[in-house]
């Protein structure tokens, strides 16, 4: 699981999630490209980095512009020789409900959160893909994309978060399906942290004792999906936090109809069949928007 002599991208690095993930890559020997907005945060985990014996550099730049990324990619090369890992956690809220939302509340989360990990799995899976046809096989490339439970659950208050989390985990099962040839290993996590981010949602950490939304504790996964040990998970989406790990199911049908089951003689939907089939059959919906089903999610993968 060493990371010794690879090179690791991550954004949004200078605070939560992002510190903790740089923090714990370099600890297993990456060297480390910090990407975050300019301020004295980001040059500060480098300097706890470099404190700690290992090697990191700032990389400052929204997240959203491309020449951001190309910055990244070229620091990456410049100063380490190349890249290996890229860790995607850059974010930002604007919560609002869907009848309120303004068109920047929109474009703004969009914007750093999707677009973000586009720019920076366009250019790294472009520079894999010369890396492999020149190596003639599979190279070594990692990617992490950070998600959320939003996606699936429908966080009301955050339309425009819900959709970028939902846009992320299909753009990671796209790379993962798409690069997986050039040696490209793509996942998603739906992390539970305490962060200033999240603050206004989550309180307080609890006093005087393991807190189980500390950042710390999901950057352990984070680190072994980067690893050579996790050549073989590819395309899968984890909720993590705390002590718990869970590994979302591909999605599955729930039921299907046949309009030959429903009145239609040539076997074609009708206006009547349709109403024939589903009328009946969403009386007791425990469809995804049904509240009652939330807690036992809840229940089942740990997080609250």
């Amino acid at each position: 699981m060493s990371l010794d002599g690879r090179t690791a991208i991550v954004t949004g690095a200078g605070n939560g999630l992002g510190r903790a993930e740089a923090l714990a890559l370099a600890a297993a020997g990456a060297r480390v490209v910090l990407n975050d907005l300019p301020g004295q945060a980001v040059d500060a985990v480098a300097e706890e980095i470099a404190a700690a014996g290992g090697a990191a550099v700032v990389c400052a730049g929204d997240i959203s512009l491309w020449s951001t990324g190309e910055a990244l990619l070229a620091t990456a090369a410049g100063t380490f020789g190349g890249l290996d890992i890229l860790v995607n956690n850059a974010g930002v809220l604007r919560d609002r409900m869907i009848f309120t939302m303004s068109e920047d509340d929109w474009d703004t989360v969009i914007r750093v959160h999707l677009r973000g990990h586009f720019v920076t799995s366009r250019l790294a899976t472009a520079y894999w893909r010369d890396l492999s046809k020149q190596a003639g096989g599979p190279v070594y490339a990692r990617i992490v994309n950070t998600s959320s439970e939003a996606f699936l659950l429908g966080s009301a208050g955050q339309p425009n978060y819900a959709a970028a989390k939902a846009g992320i985990v299909a753009l990671t099962l796209a790379t993962a399906r798409g690069c997986e040839r050039y040696g490209v290993r793509a996942n998603a996590i739906c992390p539970r942290a305490r962060t200033d981010m999240t603050a206004g949602l989550m309180g307080e950490a609890p006093a005087g004792q393991v807190d189980p939304l500390a950042p710390e504790h999901v950057a352990p996964l984070v680190t072994y999906l980067a690893s050579p040990a996790a050549e073989r998970i590819n395309g899968e989406v984890f909720v993590v936090h705390g002590g718990v790990a869970a590994v979302l199911a591909p999605p599955a049908l729930r039921t299907v109809f046949l309009a030959s089951e429903h009145g239609s003689p040539d076997g074609m939907w009708t206006l009547d069949s349709v109403a024939a089939a589903l009328g009946p059959a969403f009386d007791q919906s425990a469809g995804f928007a049904c509240a009652a089903t939330l807690p036992l999610a809840s229940e089942t993968i740990g997080f609250g």
